[in-house]
């Protein structure tokens, strides 16, 4: 899972700092993932530290992410988020019904939500409201960031490369989501990280719709980027291990550092 709005990791897709942060109380134990990454920046700074959680019950999935921002950085841009998502699986695809942000951005809060109908509807709040709107046209047919990375990661899992395209609405953004497909890599340990093997090899880039900054600021997010997927647990995911990163505080490497669920308990890093 990959990046939400702070720095994409990581719809990557989907990341917290809080360890006691519980996943899908409104679902019944079932098949959870939790994952955390370690985020460095310029000469090696640690900027981002992130969580995420996947729970899948029969045909519902919940996704949690949290992530803050770590050391010099917070000086910068003191950011701390809180996404989730709970939707639908049906065999191609998963379907998100409901997308929840809070995020604290320089000591100023901002809350989103997004509802999706079945019938490709979608109806979204922002508080405070964005500058920039976007047109109910727009929305139409899309998902959020977290159901995106979602999408492709189970696409992976069934063999698919990683050629592919999502419509993405978050509450104030709307973009499109580019994969394409790099192929196979072995990854050597690096960063301090102890993952080492295959990998899928998928770039990322944003193509930016509406609601996005109309002067010269950079937008906040990763714009482009390079994950690298792997089987890391038996079932219907590849899992992302590695990132690099285009966002708005520059270049950053994202690494997975441990991994829980379905059987595994994996620590590639402290």
């Amino acid at each position: 899972m990959v990046p939400a709005r702070g720095f994409a990791l990581l719809p990557i897709g989907a990341l917290v700092l809080l360890a006691g942060v519980a996943l899908a109380q409104a679902l019944p134990q079932g098949d959870r993932i939790v994952m955390r990454f370690e985020v460095f920046g310029f000469a090696g700074l640690h900027v981002v530290t992130s969580r995420t959680e996947i729970d899948e019950v029969g045909e519902h999935y919940k996704i949690v992410s949290d992530l803050a921002t770590r050391g010099v950085t917070g000086v910068v841009v003191a950011l701390t988020e809180h996404n989730e998502v709970r939707g639908r699986l049906t065999p191609d695809l998963a379907l998100p019904e409901a997308f929840r942000s809070d995020v604290r951005r320089n000591g100023v809060d901002r809350h989103d939500r997004v509802d999706y109908g079945g019938d490709g509807g979608v109806d979204g709040a922002a508080s405070p409201p964005p500058i920039t709107s976007v047109a109910p046209a727009q929305m139409r047919g899309t998902v959020d960031d977290l159901t995106a990375y979602f999408q492709l990661e189970r696409h992976l899992a069934r063999g698919g490369d990683c050629t592919l395209v999502v419509a993405v609405y978050d509450g104030r953004l709307r973009y499109d989501l580019h994969y394409t497909d790099r192929g196979e890599q072995i990854l050597s340990r690096a960063g301090g990280q102890r993952f080492a093997g295959s990998a899928r090899v998928c770039h990322m880039k944003r193509v930016e719709i509406a609601g996005f900054p109309t002067d010269a600021t950079r937008s906040e997010g990763a714009q482009e980027g390079t994950i690298w997927y792997a089987r890391l647990t038996p079932g219907d995911l590849l899992l992302p291990v590695r990132m690099d990163l285009e966002t708005e505080i520059g270049s950053v490497t994202a690494y997975l550092a441990e991994l829980h669920g379905r059987g595994v308990d994996l620590n590639l890093m402290e």
